[in-house]
């Protein structure tokens, strides 16, 4: 690695965003063509050259847009950069982050080091400050986020900024006080974000189950709060975690156990356990997957990944409710030791699971996570995984699927979806799926045939849940899309460190 990924501060200022010194200012146009005060007093300073743009059609305000107008004299920019709000009326707090998102990345390409934003003035009543502050910083990590860690000197051309720094300008004290808790979160749930981005984009020569454990031991060393313990391929074995082990066997880097714990000083509310997959690479095993697209397999550990970078965000907000992030890890490859098609695993809960497919080995080291959360006493259990392309066949690129026995947990679930911006979609997982995972000689099997795919999974997982409250996140679409697509910076998007944070601050609640 010869790069430092690229430094991000966000922070709220009593500035002018007209006279205010910066390389970029930024502020927001609805499609009706309209903007708010700063938007106004801008375009009189450039003598109606937002206004011609607007007029000439080459930017119209619409959703995930941009147009660069460049400064003069009677401002302190040195371009403004217009960002589409889309439609007013269906304004969200979750269009402000996409909005700001798509800014800040504009705001990298043109090397901006210092950007002022004034994206929250004028917007509808409905959205507190607070959250617009949260949105805005969240939507600047992700928006100036490069993955480029491992580009040599000689393809540092682009003359990108090693850091960019964000004020959010407005000149009311209370308005502004309420930005800035806003502000607060965001940059913690920002950071969290793309620390996981980053080692979900890691290949897997560099990220495998013993050098991410050693992460997960140097992210609780430098958080309060935060503790973690490993088992190791002996520890493992001991403890009958025979799902884990059966998929980790037929690598040369044994798998582990990595178990986070969040204590707070005052606990209260049930405990929670967030259960994450993390492969760090899925060649499928004996069942070996179609060569096209398996350099893509290094993002199979992009659940486990996601908790590990909840537990960093959860650590830093310190809600008052105990959680612990699981996360097994293996790497799933052909070998002279590799587990087979035909053979019966013993998983740590005592079900017997005949093996049909290698590369269903998601659900062979969940299951033994899952379990041991149970055995931790968890009270509610979330699990998530790039388990099913079945999952990317039903929702594409956009959303998860959401599985659960409990309509209680769906909705709550939902509801941290809905405020954080990461979307789900509640999916089945009952009796019907669950006599398609049943073998004749065995507990259970590890697949379930052509149909229903995501379905089948969630109900072999919920097998292992016990009476506890439980649900499933399958984010094969969202985990694994390569952010380029509509983003515009290459690899992952971090899906799962917004939402499962947000949903832990709620249970707290």
């Amino acid at each position: 690695m010869s790069r430092e990924i690229i430094k991000i501060k966000v922070g709220v200022g009593r500035v002018d965003a007209v006279a205010g010194a910066a390389e970029v200012t930024v502020v927001g146009v609805f499609s009706d063509g309209k903007g708010g005060a700063v938007f106004r007093k801008l375009d009189k300073a450039l003598n109606g050259g937002l206004s011609q743009v607007l007029g000439l059609g080459d930017f119209k305000g619409e959703a995930n847009t941009t147009a660069v107008v460049y400064g003069n004299k009677a401002i302190g920019a040195r371009r403004v950069v217009m960002v589409g709000l889309g439609d007013r009326a269906k304004l969200t707090v979750d269009a402000v982050r996409q909005a700001a998102g798509r800014a800040a990345s504009m705001a990298v390409d043109l090397k901006a080091k210092k950007a002022i934003f004034a994206l929250h003035g004028d917007l509808p009543k409905k959205l507190r400050p607070e959250a617009l502050g949260q949105a805005i910083a969240e939507g600047v990590h992700f928006g100036a986020y490069r993955w480029d860690e491992f580009l040599g000197k000689g393809n540092d051309k682009d003359g990108r900024p090693a850091a960019i720094g964000v004020v959010i300008a407005e000149t009311d004290a209370a308005v502004a006080k309420a930005l800035g808790e806003g502000v607060k979160v965001g940059n913690i749930m920002g950071e969290a974000q793309n620390f996981a981005r980053t080692i979900m984009n890691r290949p897997a020569n560099v990220v495998n189950p013993p050098s991410l454990a050693a992460e997960a031991k140097r992210l609780a060393a430098r958080t309060p709060g935060l503790t973690c313990s490993v088992m190791e391929e002996k520890q493992i074995r001991a403890k009958g975690m025979g799902g884990l082990m059966a998929v980790g066997q037929g690598s040369a880097t044994q798998p582990r156990l990595i178990v986070l714990k969040y204590s707070p000083a005052r606990a209260r509310g049930r405990t929670i356990g967030l259960v994450g997959k993390a492969i760090t690479f899925d060649s499928g095993g004996i069942s070996i997957k179609p060569s096209e697209g398996m350099q893509e397999m290094k993002f199979d550990k992009s659940g486990g990944v996601a908790v590990l970078g909840a537990m960093k965000a959860i650590a830093a907000l310190k809600p008052p409710v105990q959680v612990y992030g699981i996360i097994p890890s293996a790497e799933n490859m052909p070998g002279g030791m590799s587990y087979r098609p035909g053979d019966i695993v013993t998983t740590y809960s005592g079900k017997t699971v005949e093996i049909q497919n290698t590369d269903a080995e998601g659900r062979m080291i969940l299951c033994d996570a899952i379990h041991h959360a149970v055995m931790l006493k968890c009270d509610v259990v979330v699990d998530v995984a790039t388990l099913t392309g079945a999952s990317v066949v039903a929702l594409g690129e956009w959303r998860a699927a959401l599985m659960s026995h409990s309509d209680r947990l769906i909705e709550r679930i939902k509801a941290a979806s809905e405020a954080c911006g990461e979307n789900v979609w509640h999916m089945p997982c009952g009796e019907e799926y669950l006599e398609l995972m049943k073998s004749k000689i065995a507990d259970l099997k590890n697949i379930g045939g052509k149909w229903g795919g995501a379905c089948t999974a969630a109900a072999f997982l919920g097998e292992f849940a016990r009476d506890v409250e439980w649900a499933h996140l399958d984010i094969a679409g969202v985990g694994m899309v390569d952010g380029s697509k509509k983003f515009g910076s290459p690899g992952s998007i971090g899906y799962g460190v917004r939402l499962l944070t947000t949903f832990v601050r709620n249970e707290a609640e």
